[in-house]
């Protein structure tokens, strides 16, 4: 059966977003829905796809980390790759590592955006609120706005 010109089979439309980045499964569940014309049709596409390893999971987490870890927090990463719906196990292994490294990046992005301390409260929390958006963690914050030379 011929497919009318300008018209993606679903499996073409997620090889398309696939080779754009990398996407979950969830991902490209919530992204292709409204193209399924045929119940299971969606689901039976992408079990093709991860079979074949065009779909990682492992893939997706290394490629969120290569690009935010180095401006984001261990807490926004988190909770970013929990919203593509991978393993929560695979997620604490790839995140482990960065609880080390936190404060060093946390460091770099403050000194990036604001370079010295603070002089008064309201600096200060506007410093604080700006680490705690990027999701840094508490202790790491402290340490950074308290003045960076006792970090």
């Amino acid at each position: 059966m011929q497919m009318p010109v300008g018209q993606l089979s679903l499996k073409g439309r997620a090889l398309r977003l696939l080779g754009a980045r990398e996407h979950s499964r969830l991902e490209l569940e919530r992204k292709l829905a409204r193209y399924e014309e045929e119940p299971g049709s969606l689901e039976r596409a992408l079990d093709e796809l991860q079979a074949r390893g065009f779909i990682s999971e492992q893939r997706v987490i290394e490629s969120v980390l290569h690009r935010r870890a180095a401006r984001i927090g261990v807490a926004r990463l988190k909770h970013e790759l929990q919203g593509k719906g991978l393993d929560p196990q695979a997620l604490a292994d790839a995140l482990a590592p960065l609880q080390s490294s936190e404060h060093d990046r946390a460091l770099a992005v403050w000194q990036k955006k604001f370079g010295t301390a603070p002089t008064t409260s309201a600096q200060a929390a506007r410093q604080v609120r700006f680490l705690m958006a990027r999701g840094f963690g508490s202790e790491a914050i402290r340490r950074i706005v308290k003045g960076p030379a006792s970090a």
